[in-house]
């Protein structure tokens, strides 16, 4: 069998209502249908997401359908992917979300050409009937540069505020340097200390134009949608975050904007903690609390006095009692 040109993740869990549309648009991303290899990872589902996987793997020149018999993870079912990888270039699709044809054939190309690690692509957020570019936040297209240049400005939306693991393509010695995987067992934000460590030591990468994928919004069964436990993952996962930058030889230079990145998403998931139980909502809270004593406090105040009233007052409390208790 041919060596694939791309290989392309895919984990789902209970996704029957989408799979389908995820994976016919894959029959339709090369001209040879032999670069493609599909690899499927039913996580844990309780619907026919994994039966619709198995009919589909007929259709594709080399797929391959993982099964977890109880749900491990986004994080976890990725990892499981990138073991199965073959070929130079590799991807990520979620299992409700959907790509325009041939767009993986232009990025592998762009890939190629460019000899850079990584590509990065805007992306369309679809809300029922209503969709909306989103642009990656690099003010250069089709140009390689440094990945660690792509971190700063610190109050601005950056690359490492762009963390969707699908809104692009990798060439395979991202897996050979260790910098593909996913911190096993988290569900939610386990793109965040990936995109960190992503651009903090790959070499080369570029943001370049192709055809678009689309990201389905308000999907009930989204992590995004729900206010259990699994949200708690958000602070292990920016406590990875604190420590890729700390152990960084140029932390003081990026510490400033992880500051500034586990504020932001901390009132954030302070407010939205409002709807979950009072035991979770004590959790969360902790836990921001134990975040935000890590931080320098000089670079903390910076960043609140840039923060709007509403998510400085949501702060407010557990700034106080980080700070009483250092």
């Amino acid at each position: 069998m041919r060596t694939p040109l791309v290989t392309v993740i895919v984990p789902a869990k209970d996704a029957g209502p989408y799979i389908g549309t995820t994976l016919e648009t894959l029959t339709r991303q090369f001209e040879d249908t032999s670069a493609l290899k599909v690899i499927m990872i039913d996580d844990g589902s309780r619907d026919d997401t994994g039966a619709l996987m198995r009919r589909y793997a007929d259709r594709f020149d080399d797929a391959v359908v993982l099964t977890n018999p109880r749900p491990l993870g986004l994080a976890s079912a990725r990892n499981q992917g990138l073991d199965h990888v073959d070929g130079d270039h590799f991807c990520f699709l979620d299992g409700d979300d959907w790509m325009q044809p041939l767009r993986l054939q232009v990025l592998s190309a762009r890939l190629r050409e460019l000899d850079c690690d990584f590509v990065r692509t805007d992306h369309v957020t679809v809300t029922g009937t209503k969709r909306m570019v989103k642009r990656a936040p690099f003010p250069w297209r089709e140009r390689v540069a440094s990945p660690r240049d792509a971190i700063l400005p610190e109050h601005e939306p950056t690359m490492v505020d762009y963390p969707f693991a699908w809104a692009g393509m990798f060439h395979r010695r991202v897996i050979d340097q260790g910098l593909a995987g996913f911190s096993p067992g988290l569900f939610t934000a386990e793109d965040r200390p990936w995109i960190w460590r992503l651009h903090l030591q790959a070499q080369s990468f570029a943001v370049v134009d192709a055809p678009a994928l689309l990201y389905r919004r308000g999907v009930p069964t989204s992590l995004t949608q729900v206010r259990d436990r699994r949200q708690l993952d958000f602070v292990r996962a920016m406590r990875e975050v604190i420590d890729v930058v700390e152990a960084d030889a140029d932390a003081g230079r990026f510490l400033p904007k992880a500051t500034w990145t586990v504020l932001a998403l901390s009132s954030r998931h302070l407010v939205r903690a409002r709807r979950m139980t009072p035991s979770l909502r004590g959790e969360m809270r902790s836990g921001i609390r134990e975040l935000l004593g890590r931080l320098p406090v000089d670079e903390v105040d910076a960043v609140v006095g840039r923060l709007d009233g509403p998510r400085r007052r949501v702060l407010a409390p557990l700034l106080r009692r980080a700070r009483s208790r250092a």
